[in-house]
């Protein structure tokens, strides 16, 4: 359900991308993203910092993709928030010392420090490498090509959080007792 409920947004975009265009798909994303963070809250009692960040930039530049008139706009979207995230990750990590992912993490996962810090690293390494590639999508081709990256480009999250899993499997302590 919680799958589900990330792609709703994305899905509904795309399907209203297709029947109508990138402002009426742009308008069902900014309602699709406040119908999903309501769900998000109500269940959850809040919003994580990620979460919030995602809500206020779809609202953002999706009123100016409205506003203006300009699909650029929600077209880079993406790119923003990946490079927010790669920046706050590597500034808190080597300008404070800090390890973002172990202090929002750290209580569901208990990973030893050097997994959490290569973890940190592949996060900062793979939120460049979506900012890159959004970036050379929406400026390189054209808004049908970028929307169609955008839904297919889901597998990048999904092969990265596979093998995140894998890299961290053998860290994580087993529920079941010693025989």
């Amino acid at each position: 359900m919680k799958l589900l409920l990330d792609f709703f947004p994305i899905l509904l975009f795309f399907g209203a991308y297709k029947l109508y265009d990138i402002y009426m798909a742009t308008g069902v994303l900014m309602a699709a993203t406040v119908v999903q963070m309501g769900i998000v809250w109500l269940t959850e009692k809040r919003l994580q910092p990620m979460q919030k960040a995602t809500l206020v930039l779809i609202l953002l530049f999706g009123s100016l993709t409205l506003l203006l008139h300009d699909d650029r706009f929600i077209k880079w979207k993406p790119t923003v928030l990946y490079g927010a995230m790669a920046l706050a990750l590597a500034i808190a990590f080597w300008g404070f010392k800090k390890n973002f992912l172990r202090m929002m993490l750290g209580k569901q996962l208990e990973l030893p420090a050097p997994v959490w810090t290569r973890l940190n690293i592949a996060w900062i390494g793979y939120c460049l490498f979506m900012a890159v590639v959004n970036g050379y999508v929406a400026a390189s081709f054209s808004t049908e090509a970028w929307v169609n990256f955008k839904l297919w480009g889901y597998a990048f999250p999904i092969v990265f959080l596979i093998a995140q899993g894998l890299y961290i499997s053998p860290y994580l302590k087993s529920d079941k007792p010693a025989a």
